[in-house]
């Protein structure tokens, strides 16, 4: 998730798309860049870090055209640095390129085009599609300069795979700019002798409500005068705008009323963008040789907070897939106890910033025991990612809220898709069993996006619940976790007591605490532990607790005896099954927060990343 702005009209583009990239800066803070149409020429100016610092770099350089694009990028393919800083060219410096998303088949195209004597100076995916349309533009033929950069466009667009939204600017068409999207956003703003195009309304919002929101496989055309949209069959289609009446702080949000919620609702694009990293050729994402992985016998899993959780989770994974002794520790506590070396070891330290203090420090840790190391990460050129050997990028895009949600899930498939392949790699399991478990694996966004509609009935039963000063959340296996993550969302953000339990354990004394009307969140969807869970609810309610059963379509009809409410969500396989459980429970901790009237965003005494020990 990156943030795309352009301008074209009779203005100076530069102090809009500079003010567009300020209201894009929470879709990405890693460097900042803009070019315009100057004299014929392109003229560019990067800077890494926060779009304060591209500001002072233009103020210098002086740019000036009344057409130009701009961009703040979360890095996805090549580490936060000028070079790597969009926008990107052609070999010639006239084309001039922003991108947000993923280009899958980049690596190809890149070495089709380097054969072709294409000259490339960063490590980004967005490089290539500057230099496709360049070669594009060689062998294609128009009546007019700006047809001839339209129909070149095209071509690309219908060569590259992924996705993606993009921006194209040509010295040669001073008053012209392409947008193209496929599974990405992008709108464009309709004004008077000027017109706008952005990945998010907030950049251009100041300056027109009239919005045109593309679909995917539409390209739109640019001048000051007009806006011309096209179909994937390259014929023109009639514009339909919408008035928008968002503030500007709601629109930051998409019309969400917090980030929380927004980012909640982004989970099946965020797992979707995270697995078209996950290809069969997973060792090479990695870094890791096959034979490498084959060795692997030990997995420490490190982290804190609510990635903790996710390597909880993902033991069960490693065990089961990979057929490997995992363990799981706190960094905090991974740093000062006595582990012994051992060969053929891998510590995977899961983060959603990369900059976490202890996880760093369990990193060192490995290091000198001499393990191998992998970081699950949100944030490419981070602390960890520098610290460890490889890499698994979760693609989820800027978490603004404090609470996590959609790291957590993107971490959860993270893990999945690394047991699987380590399964196999290893000879666990089968092929037939990896084309199985892949194929479940790639149905989730589906699965994620069908339950994203339970949230009206979870906001419904807060209303008997939000009042109650103690909540318990139980679960098994895999949905153990899941139980503690349900607590731990609640607590962060409602400041209310809640604990979870494994299930099991609640007769060895949690069941203590659980007086009339103390509401118990028991997960239960339907599995091999089915039964164990209807005995907890029986367990509960005999103690007088108002017990909420969180189960699955197929399990409905049994849990109504023993519950007093339940949360129905779809069925998954049982060890996916807790991606679609936990957002159950991120709706349930948002809507009693939202009641109470909580900071939801900025809770008290947290912050997103914690850099100190």
């Amino acid at each position: 998730m990156c943030g795309i702005i352009g301008y074209v009209g009779t203005k100076n583009s530069v102090p809009f798309l500079i003010e567009g990239l300020k209201k894009l800066e929470y879709r990405g803070y890693d460097s900042a860049g803009i070019a315009v149409v100057q004299d014929g020429q392109v003229q560019r100016v990067r800077a890494v870090g926060k779009v304060v610092e591209l500001e002072k770099a233009t103020l210098l350089a002086s740019p000036h055209g009344n057409c130009g694009i701009g961009h703040t990028r979360w890095a996805t393919h090549g580490k936060p640095s000028e070079e790597n800083s969009h926008p990107h060219t052609d070999c010639s410096g006239e084309i001039v390129v922003v991108h947000n998303g993923i280009i899958e088949n980049f690596l190809i195209l890149k070495e089709k085009l380097q054969t072709l004597g294409h000259k490339f100076q960063s490590e980004t995916d967005t490089e290539v599609i500057a230099h496709l349309i360049e070669e594009n533009l060689k062998h294609t033929r128009a009546a007019s300069e700006e047809d001839r950069l339209f129909r070149a466009v095209m071509k690309t667009s219908n060569e590259l795979h992924g996705a993606f939204a993009y921006s194209v600017m040509w010295a040669h068409t001073p008053q012209q700019i392409i947008g193209v999207k496929n599974q990405s956003p992008l709108a464009v703003g309709v004004g008077k002798n000027e017109n706008f195009l952005a990945s998010d309304v907030p950049a251009f919002l100041k300056y027109t409500n009239k919005v045109l929101f593309l679909e995917d496989g539409q390209t739109v055309v640019l001048t000051p005068k007009e806006v011309k949209l096209y179909g994937m069959d390259g014929k023109e289609t009639k514009v339909k705008t919408t008035k928008i009446s968002w503030d500007q702080k709601t629109a930051e949000k998409s019309g969400y009323p917090h980030f929380m919620l927004k980012e909640i609702y982004e989970q099946a694009q965020g797992i979707e963008d995270t697995l078209r990293t996950a290809k069969e050729d997973f060792g090479r994402i990695l870094g890791l040789k096959t034979e490498d992985l084959r060795k692997i016998k030990n997995v420490y899993l490190v982290a804190c907070g609510t990635a903790y959780h996710a390597a909880m989770i993902g033991k069960y994974y490693l065990e089961n897939f990979a057929g490997v002794t995992a363990s799981v520790d706190l960094a905090s506590e991974f740093k000062y106890r006595t582990i012994p070396p051992s060969k053929d070891t891998l510590c995977i330290a899961v983060s959603q910033s990369g900059e976490t203090a202890d996880t760093l420090g369990a990193v060192k840790k490995a290091q000198e025991l001499g393990f191998k190391r992998l970081a699950i990460c949100n944030v490419l050129g981070s602390g960890l990612t520098r610290a460890c050997g490889s890499v698994f990028f979760t693609h989820c895009g800027p978490e603004i809220s404090v609470a996590s949600t959609k790291a957590f899930t993107s971490q959860i498939i993270s893990l999945y898709a690394l047991a699987v392949f380590l399964g196999h790699a290893s000879g666990n399991i089968s092929q037939k069993v990896f084309n199985k478990l892949y194929k479940e694996l790639l149905s989730i966004p589906k699965s994620v996006t069908e339950t994203l509609k339970i949230e009206y009935d979870v906001r419904h039963l807060t209303k008997k619940v939000y009042k109650s000063n103690r909540f318990i959340f139980l679960g098994r296996n895999v949905d153990y976790p899941i139980a503690l993550e349900g607590a731990l969302k609640l607590k962060e953000i409602s400041y209310v007591s809640a604990e979870g339990f494994a299930a099991g354990e609640i007769k060895h004394g949690p069941i203590s605490i659980i007086d009339k009307g103390t509401p118990v969140i028991v997960l239960m969807p339907k599995n091999q532990l089915f039964d164990k869970m209807l005995s907890a609810c029986q367990e509960c309610r005999a103690r007088g607790a108002f017990v909420i059963a969180l189960t699955t379509p197929d399990g409905k009809e049994e849990a109504a005896s023993v519950c007093d409410k339940q949360i129905i969500v779809p069925q998954a396989s049982e060890y996916l099954q807790p991606v679609l459980d936990v957002i159950a429970l991120q709706f349930f901790a948002y809507w009693i927060a939202k009641r109470l009237g909580c900071d939801i965003d900025q809770p008290r005494n947290l912050a997103k990343s914690v850099t100190v020990e």
